[in-house]
């Protein structure tokens, strides 16, 4: 069996994640499991915890996240290339939509039991994005990029202090919506220059564009329905010519995956793809800032093994199974 490493995020979620993992380690001590945990201390610090242990003895081992999207985001980055490390995820963040693309259970122990049901199979390969931007190390992401005005947004909720108050009182989802009410009659609009797969489309007035590997970003929204992780493309979502106040609609609208249906909303596939814009446009990966357009996007197909379930497949109840199957 595989050994088993923890990389965890004590201040995710506003240190709701602590809590998370207490309840985790006290399981797995009860199980008799043998496990080794790491706590990061700043960020990138997860990033380097990562890379260390993929790197020590280079042997075939399960990594596992604990905390919210920027901690996988950071663990990805950190095992990225290495293909011996399968890499799993317990939901201790305030947005956790890896959870929920990944179709990871958001009780901290039945993700547990879940990881370590799936461990003693081959796991699920999963696609990756390369992001390679002008004199910045090339980056990777799990469930989405984008470029514009969920970048900004992204960028201030993750700087705000609002988003620990709103957590304390189990409202982090509000603060994104706080902060794109704050931006949508200030935020100027520019135009894109988007190539997916060697062919050219030109945006004018583009609110942002999204490259997801998955369906959920923003705590819950469903920018991209129809992204699968392990389909071998990625999902292109643009919304432009839009007015501020209809944006608010189609903002209501991805929640339930409805905005696709507005004619000011285009959706593509591809695998190779850049953006350019007529002004410096902030970026996020997974949620986390990675600087600015222009950038270049390449799919990695089939990079990762992530413990996880397939997307409409029927799910195992876990709880009614004998404990000593997780020995």
């Amino acid at each position: 069996m595989k050994q088993i490493y923890f990389i965890i995020n004590p201040k995710a979620g506003n240190g709701y994640c602590l809590k998370v993992w207490k309840k985790v380690e006290s399981k797995l001590v009860a199980e008799q499991i043998h496990f080794l945990a790491f706590f990061s201390e700043f960020p990138g610090h997860a990033k380097c915890l990562a890379e260390q242990i993929a790197e020590k003895n280079q042997q075939e081992k399960v990594i596992i996240a604990v905390g919210g999207d920027g901690t996988i985001h950071e663990v990805l980055n950190g095992i990225a290339k290495h293909d011996y490390i399968t890499l799993g995820f317990i939901p201790g963040g305030s947005g956790n939509d890896f959870s929920r693309g990944f179709h990871i259970p958001t009780n901290p122990e039945e993700a547990l039991q879940a990881i370590l049901h799936l461990r003693q199979r081959t796991g699920r390969q999963i696609d990756i994005g390369k992001v390679c931007l002008t004199g910045r190390e090339e980056h990777y992401f799990i469930n989405n990029i984008g470029a514009g005005f969920d970048a900004i947004i992204s960028y201030q909720v993750n700087q705000s202090r609002i988003k620990a108050l709103l957590n304390k009182l189990s409202l982090g989802r509000l603060v994104y919506v706080y902060f794109l009410l704050k931006n949508v009659f200030t935020y100027k609009t520019a135009r894109i220059d988007l190539s997916i797969d060697g062919k050219k489309h030109i945006f004018e007035q583009t609110w942002f564009v999204t490259v997801s590997n998955q369906p959920f970003y923003g705590g819950g929204m469903e920018i991209a329905p129809a992204a699968e992780p392990d389909d071998g493309l990625l999902d292109i979502t643009v919304v432009h010519q839009l007015s501020r106040l209809k944006l608010l609609l189609v903002f209501i609208s991805v929640f339930w995956g409805r905005h696709i249906h507005f004619k000011e909303v285009k959706t593509y596939k591809g695998k190779n793809i850049t953006i350019h814009s007529t002004k410096s446009q902030y970026v996020h990966a997974d949620g986390e800032h990675i600087g600015y357009t222009p950038l270049s996007i390449h799919l990695q197909t089939k990079a990762v093994e992530v413990l996880s379930r397939s997307r409409g497949k029927e799910e195992v109840d876990l709880k009614e199974r004998d404990s000593n199957e997780f020995c």
